[in-house]
């Protein structure tokens, strides 16, 4: 049984017997092919069992293995490798097959390459997971046949490994790592012109070329005979939130990712910067209910928490209620704390209901209100009309395009901060704003 299961015909012995069904055909016409047909079925019967002997004669021929990553990371190209060696005593035509996990509908996977004896190779290719969740591979399927290419011998390796999807970690490292290489700007984040100081308090030091000369501490330039200043330091240990609404509005997609995802991406690349620089972050989400609240911490393992409860986030297909979100905030964060919303608004009349809580909020909170522009009616605006009917639909995309930033203008004029985004750079503005916030001290 188990012989059945990895016996295979290979493609090229079918064309070995329409090559004979040729002789055959032709010796019809032609009496003299007829004996040399049948010396060619005799020897193609003859290697057809060599070539069984090849292939099952040694146990073990090949080995495979598939590495996975302990977490693919959402919405990113993740690594998948495979190694493969082989022990036969010829060269080895493989081919392989790896079933993807159903969530990438891929179903023409196909790798080949050529093993000689004893002869290691490997090979990479990428996933994109566009959902968070649990990911099954299936079997590592892998297909040898020997030069002859009359049958193939499958060997299955790693059956149904399962790998978790999380936010993307990618990105939180990338932001991560250029924010302590100090190249923020090459990914266009901006440096903050400081207005005066934060309230911290640091040190004195003796004054190097560059200091301002505002911060001069003549008492202390008198003590020691020569010019000191005083440095200050950023606030430290102020609590930031990150606000997620998983209502029906942010089901929207934009390059296969929800809305919803590209939030939680951004959420955790900034509660990292924001961990980074001393501050407590904090996680709220909502829709009808309140679903997940995790209070402001400075701890370095608190990343970890966040990440988690941003797993298991889901998009909920009701309307969310504001004002409960109010009601909750200002009953468990009751110290003033930067208030990072990500919602999204599609018409006035939606931004109109929940403005009074939004104004409520903004009163005893920094808050920054994020939605996000859709950039498939910006690229109708930006397209070449070719007929009436092109230009209607135009005039109606360039209609949302405006109400859109009619809305953002709308909060600015309450005093609102407000970041209006394509969803590919949400993480780039998000982290500018909190930069700006935190340099112009107003937390």
């Amino acid at each position: 049984m188990q012989f059945l299961k990895s016996f295979y015909i290979h493609n090229a012995f079918f064309k070995y017997i329409a090559l004979l069904s040729g002789c055959f055909v032709i010796s019809y016409w032609f009496p003299v092919i007829y004996p040399i047909a049948w010396i060619l079925t005799m020897l193609l019967l003859g290697l057809f069992l060599f070539d069984i002997y090849l292939l099952y004669g040694m146990g073990n021929g090949l080995w495979a293995e598939r590495i996975l990553p302990l977490k693919l990371s959402n919405s990113d190209d993740n690594i998948i490798r495979v190694y493969l060696r082989s022990s036969y005593r010829f060269k080895a035509f493989i081919s392989v097959i790896d079933e993807l996990p159903i969530q990438f509908q891929k179903r023409d996977f196909d790798y080949r390459t050529a093993l000689h004896k004893n002869e290691n190779q490997g090979f990479q290719y990428t996933v994109r997971p566009v959902d968070r969740g649990e990911y099954v591979f299936g079997n590592l399927n892998v297909f040898v046949s020997s030069p002859f290419k009359i049958i193939k011998r499958k060997f299955v390796f790693q059956k149904d490994q399962m790998v978790p999807v999380y936010p993307s970690i990618i990105q939180m490292q990338r932001y991560d790592f250029l924010a302590i290489d100090n190249r923020l700007s090459d990914i266009g984040l901006k440096k903050i012109r400081r207005i005066g100081h934060t309230q911290e308090f640091e040190q004195i030091k003796e004054y190097v070329h560059g200091d301002d000369f505002r911060t001069v501490n003549w008492k202390a330039t008198a003590k020691h005979n020569q010019l000191m200043v005083n440095q200050y330091q950023d606030e430290r240990s102020q609590p930031v939130y990150s606000i997620i609404d998983t209502g029906r509005v942010m089901k929207m997609p934009f390059n296969g990712l929800k809305l919803l995802d590209y939030a939680i991406n951004s959420t955790l690349a900034f509660s990292n910067v924001a961990l980074k620089r001393k501050d407590k972050t904090g996680l709220l989400t909502f829709s009808k209910n309140i679903e997940t609240f995790v209070p402001a911490l400075q701890k370095v393992t608190h990343l970890n928490s966040i990440l988690e409860k941003l797993y298991n986030i889901t998009t909920a297909y009701t309307d969310s209620d504001f004002a409960l979100l109010y009601t909750y905030v200002k009953r468990k964060i009751t110290q003033r704390s930067l208030l990072l919303l990500y919602t999204n608004f599609e018409h006035t009349s939606a931004l109109e209901r929940q403005l009074p809580y939004l104004l409520a909020l903004s009163k005893k909170h920094v808050l920054v209100v994020i939605f996000f522009e859709n950039t498939e009616l910006e690229a109708l605006v930006d397209s070449y009309a070719q007929d009436l009917q092109s230009i209607y639909h135009q005039t109606i995309a360039e209609k949302f395009v405006l109400e859109k930033q009619l809305m953002q203008k709308r909060l600015r004029q309450y005093g609102i901060q407000t970041i209006l985004t394509k969803p590919s750079e949400l993480t780039i503005h998000t982290i500018n704003t909190y930069l700006e916030i935190k340099a112009r001290g107003l937390l």
